[in-house]
C-alpha cells in the first residue's frame, strides 16, 4: 500500500457510498483517463477479466464466432471467449516480446476467412508488462479490418514508442488484481474510444437496466461494477504508481546484471528503444546442461524464494487442446525452460543478495 488509501476508503464510509457508485469511482477513473491521455474513456469494473467479456461484447462476439488469442497468456485472456460460445483461435509467440507473432496471427486470420468467417476480434496481450509488436499487429488489424481487444492486464505504466499500452486496441484492458503493479484488491477497467462506447459498458455492467422508473430489462447484463470502496483503494494506489514502476525496473536491472553472469540463463527484457516495459514480472529462459528450471526452482524453494512457473499455454490446456494453433509452439518451448522470479516492490537489499547467493550456489 501506498499510504493514502485509508483516506479514501474513509471518505467512501463516511459518505455512505460503499458500493457501486460514488465519487471514488467517478475520480479513480478521472485519474485513469488522465494517466492514459486523449481519447481514454475508463470504465472502472469488478475484474480485468470482467472487462474482457465486456469488451468483447461490445465487439459483437456471439456463438459459433471466431476470436484470436494469444496463447502464451493467462487463461483469463481466453475464457471470456467461451463464455460467449464463441470459437478461440490460439496463435504463437514471437522471441523478441514473446506476444503475438505477426506471422502466425495472418496465417491465423487466412484460416478463418477460408471457413467463410472473418475473425470477430483479435485478442492481442502485453504479457507481463512487455508491450506487443504494435504496428505489425495493428497494420494486421487495419488490413483485414479486425479490432483489437489490447489485454494490458499486466502492462499498466508501460509504453510503446512513448504511447501508453491501455490505448492501442479498439478497446483495452488493465487489471488491478491483488498481484498487480498497482491494485484496487480485485478490480480492472475497459478503456474505450469514445463517451458513448463507455456508456454501453455502463449499462452492461449494470444489469442493462432500461431508462424506465421500474426494473425493465430489454438485454442481458451483469453485475460487473467497481465498488466504490476497491476504487478508492486505487486513488491511492494511482499516487504511487510511477514510484512502483520505478521499482520495478530496478528490479529488473538487479536481475539483468546478476544473470549477465551466468552462462544459458537468459533475461527477458526491451528488444528495442520503441519498448519501454514495467517489468511487472522478471522471467528467464534456462538452456544450461547443467540445470533445468524445475532443480533452480526446488533449489530456490529449499531456500525460501518463490519462483513460479511461466503461463503454459492456451493451446497445451486440457479445456482448449481440440483449438486451433498456429505458430511453431515457440510458447510451448518457453514454458519448459522458463521461470518467473520474484519482482515484488518489497524486494530489499538482504532478498536480493539471498538470490544472488542461491545463483552461485546453483551454477557451482
Amino acid at each position: 500500500m501506498g499510504g493514502s488509501e485509508l483516506k479514501y476508503i474513509q471518505n467512501a464510509l463516511d459518505s455512505n457510498w460503499v458500493s457501486q457508485y460514488g465519487s471514488n469511482i467517478d475520480e479513480f477513473e478521472k485519474n485513469l483517463e488522465q494517466y492514459l491521455g486523449e481519447n481514454s474513456h475508463v470504465s472502472a469494473l469488478s475484474s480485468g477479466t470482467a472487462a474482457i467479456h465486456l469488451g468483447l461484447k461490445l465487439l459483437n462476439v456471439e456463438k459459433d464466432d471466431f476470436v484470436i488469442c494469444q496463447s502464451f497468456t493467462f487463461v483469463a485472456s481466453a475464457n471470456p471467449i467461451l463464455y460467449l460460445k464463441a470459437i478461440p483461435v490460439f496463435v504463437d509467440s514471437e522471441k523478441d516480446t514473446w506476444n503475438l507473432c505477426p506471422n502466425a496471427l495472418e496465417d491465423a486470420i487466412k484460416f478463418c476467412l477460408s471457413k467463410g468467417k472473418k475473425p470477430k476480434a483479435i485478442i492481442a496481450v502485453s504479457l507481463y508488462g512487455m508491450p506487443f509488436k504494435v504496428d505489425e499487429v495493428m497494420a494486421l488489424s487495419k488490413k483485414y479490418e479486425i479490432p483489437v481487444l489490447e489485454d494490458s492486464a499486466e502492462a499498466l505504466g508501460s509504453k510503446y514508442k512513448n504511447k501508453p499500452c491501455g490505448t492501442f486496441g479498439d478497446l483495452s484492458v488493465i487489471s488491478f488484481n491483488g498481484n498487480k503493479i498497482i491494485t484496487t484488491s480485485g478490480g480492472g477497467i475497459l478503456i474505450s474510444k469514445t463517451q458513448s462506447e463507455k456508456h454501453k459498458i455502463l449499462f452492461l455492467a449494470t444489469q442493462s437496466k432500461d431508462k424506465e422508473d421500474y426494473y425493465s430489462h430489454s438485454e442481458i447484463g451483469y453485475n460487473y461494477k467497481m465498488s466504490n470502496i476497491s476504487a478508492g483503494i486505487g486513488r491511492g494506489q494511482m499516487e504511487v504508481l510511477e514510484e512502483r514502476i520505478r521499482q520495478k525496473r530496478e528490479n529488473h536491472i538487479f536481475y539483468k546484471k546478476l544473470i549477465e553472469n551466468f552462462e544459458g540463463v537468459t533475461l527477458s527484457t526491451e528488444p528495442s528503444g520503441d519498448f519501454f516495459s514495467n517489468f511487472w514480472l522478471n522471467t528467464i529462459i534456462i538452456e544450461n546442461s547443467n540445470f533445468s528450471p524445475k532443480m533452480l526452482k526446488k533449489h530456490f524453494t529449499e531456500l525460501n524464494i518463490e519462483t513460479r512457473h511461466l503461463w503454459k499455454p492456451m493451446h497445451l490446456q486440457p479445456l482448449y487442446e481440440k483449438y486451433h494453433f498456429f505458430g511453431n509452439n515457440f510458447c510451448g518451448k518457453l514454458f519448459n525452460k522458463g521461470l518467473c522470479l520474484p519482482s515484488g516492490t518489497s524486494l530489499t537489499d538482504t532478498c536480493k543478495d539471498t538470490i544472488n547467493s542461491a545463483f552461485k550456489i546453483m551454477s557451482n
